[in-house]
């Protein structure tokens, strides 16, 4: 299996790192085939603009999908979109690791998704959710958050933690045709002991090697 793992955080020695080089070991151990984007570590720019492209279908105002689908026809991204995309194209599974900030993914990862989801060759009017270009790999979440599980449920202090993740595993993940297994979440990890982070990564390694047999969640449900 070729899984894309993309990892969004500054600090490697971070347990949001831990948990990124526990999935490539793991994986890799498996006989999986393991590709990866550091996006903080690359200096990866979030800003979507013109620099997206090589080709240029209106000189007179950036119209994003436009460009996209005139970039798609033409081979005209720029070299680190087009090697993103062509990362999710091969991949069976695609991973995100990163911590939740201000309930959504970190600006670096959301800029990525802004770069690289691009009208034309990521998904097309038609062709999204069940007949989505990527229908046929699956994709996961693997987060930390700042509190405890218990602020996370439905009538916890901070809310539910599948509506916040709907946005992201619907609306950015299934939208492009993704089956969404289930997420990986460590709650506080800041907040715990060493053992109990050591047992979180165990936990992780084990599910991760039989992850080929997981079947997807119904991200339409909530």
């Amino acid at each position: 299996m070729n899984v894309f793992i993309v990892y969004a955080h500054a600090e490697p020695k971070s347990f949001n790192g831990a948990l990124f080089r526990t999935a490539c070991e793991t994986l890799a151990e498996a006989g999986h085939t393991v590709v990866t984007s550091d996006l903080n570590a690359a200096g990866f720019n979030p800003v979507s603009d013109r620099r997206n492209f090589t080709t240029v279908k209106n000189p007179d105002a950036l119209q994003q999908q436009i460009e996209e689908l005139h970039a798609s026809a033409e081979n005209g991204f720029a070299s680190d979109i087009d090697a993103e995309i062509a990362k999710i194209e091969a991949c069976d599974l695609m991973i995100w690791q990163c911590p939740i900030w201000w309930f959504g993914l970190p600006g670096i990862l959301k800029g990525w998704v802004d770069r690289v989801f691009v009208y034309g060759r990521v998904y097309m009017h038609g062709e999204m959710y069940d007949k989505g270009k990527f229908r046929g790999k699956r994709a996961m979440l693997s987060l930390t958050t700042g509190g405890p599980a218990a602020v996370y449920e439905k009538d916890g202090f901070t809310g539910d933690i599948e509506a916040i993740l709907r946005p992201i595993q619907r609306g950015m993940l299934y939208f492009v045709g993704f089956d969404v297994l289930a997420p990986n979440i460590v709650f506080g990890p800041a907040r715990i002991e060493a053992d109990e982070r050591a047992a979180a990564l165990a936990r992780y390694a084990e599910r991760l090697r039989g992850i080929e047999n997981e079947q997807p969640i119904d991200t339409g449900r909530y």
